[in-house]
């Protein structure tokens, strides 16, 4: 959705090195990906995610590999990303704490992961509109989450929050459209 594209140019500026994007989609990061990108592992378990990223990443200026599936499991050794990318992802992962403590496992100290999620609201009463509509949401979309707290996500799985922008993304009702943008460090 090209609405969203302010928003990964956010969210992938000061990204470098070896880079591992978790939820890799139709690759619709890849045009955002800054210069200092020299290498991107594609985690994505969806076959036709991968399809529709195949004009994507057939263009990029970037080596880009499928390689992997499942975030809550990365097929990576130790220390082996600078930085990692997640965009509108965490909220459908199962056990989302187990995928955050694969992405601290497989950056680098000192690495950092880009992150635009969706997730809890920052004002109670949306706060309680979300909470009611949660359990329709998992059942409608695939197991996404309103109302997960990415910043204590975060915190939680180890990570020091560098910068968080936690806003109201436009034209969606506030429950859905509740966003956090920043980057945190693995230590």
């Amino acid at each position: 959705m090209r609405f969203n594209d302010p928003l990964r140019e956010r969210v992938c500026a000061g990204l470098k090195g070896r880079v591992v994007e978790v939820g890799f989609g139709s690759g619709l990061n890849v045009p955002f990906y800054p210069g200092a990108v020299e290498s991107v592992s594609a985690v994505e378990p969806a076959d036709l995610g991968w399809r529709l990223a195949s004009g994507r990443v057939a263009e990029s200026r970037v080596p880009i590999e499928r390689a992997g599936l499942d975030g809550q499991s990365l097929p990576f050794a130790d220390n082996t990303f600078d930085s990692a990318v997640s965009t509108w992802t965490l909220c459908t992962i199962p056990d989302v704490a187990t995928a955050l403590a694969e992405v601290r496992r497989v950056l680098t100290p000192g690495g950092t992961l880009h992150f635009v999620e969706h997730g809890l609201a920052p004002d109670d009463k949306v706060q309680t509109w979300q909470n009611r509509l949660n359990p329709l949401q998992k059942t409608l979309f695939g197991g996404c989450h309103l109302n997960r707290d990415i910043r204590t996500l975060l915190t939680t799985a180890g990570f020091e929050i560098q910068e968080i922008d936690i806003f109201y993304g436009e034209d969606a009702p506030r429950f859905l459209a509740a966003q956090s943008l920043g980057v945190a460090v693995s230590p």
